[in-house]
């Protein structure tokens, strides 16, 4: 059987988003329960690195988003690590405010930019 690529991985979302609430970068009951999930495709999977981007809605000012951003990921990264997730696996990134999931400006479009986001790499 042939595996599916790394760019069929992504688009199935075979690592699915993790979202945080208002300036938090906690991680809820639902968030840890996906995060188990995607740490046993990750442990399974292990010679894959993973680029997990941390981001945030459009309020505060890009310093703080940015700084919001990294501890998000990392909050992610810690978890899955403590899950048996090897850290050399995983590179945390924070991009802020720059890379919404969705551009509006109401409380459903910033809940959809509050996220931690998988990419598999080749």
């Amino acid at each position: 059987m042939v595996e599916p690529t790394v760019d069929e991985w992504n688009r199935q979302g075979v690592l699915r988003t993790i979202y945080f609430g208002y300036n938090s970068d906690e991680l809820d009951d639902a968030s840890k329960a996906t995060l188990q999930a995607n740490a046993t495709w990750l442990k399974a999977h292990a010679k894959y690195k993973v680029e997990l981007g941390g981001h945030c809605d459009e309020r505060g000012s890009i310093g703080y988003n940015v700084a919001l951003g990294d501890r998000r990921a990392n909050s992610v990264k810690g978890y899955l690590a403590g899950l048996g997730v090897g850290a050399t696996q995983i590179v945390a990134i924070s991009y802020g405010e720059e890379k919404p999931a969705d551009p509006g400006h109401s409380e459903a479009a910033w809940a959809k930019n509050r996220r931690a986001e998988f990419t598999i790499k080749p």
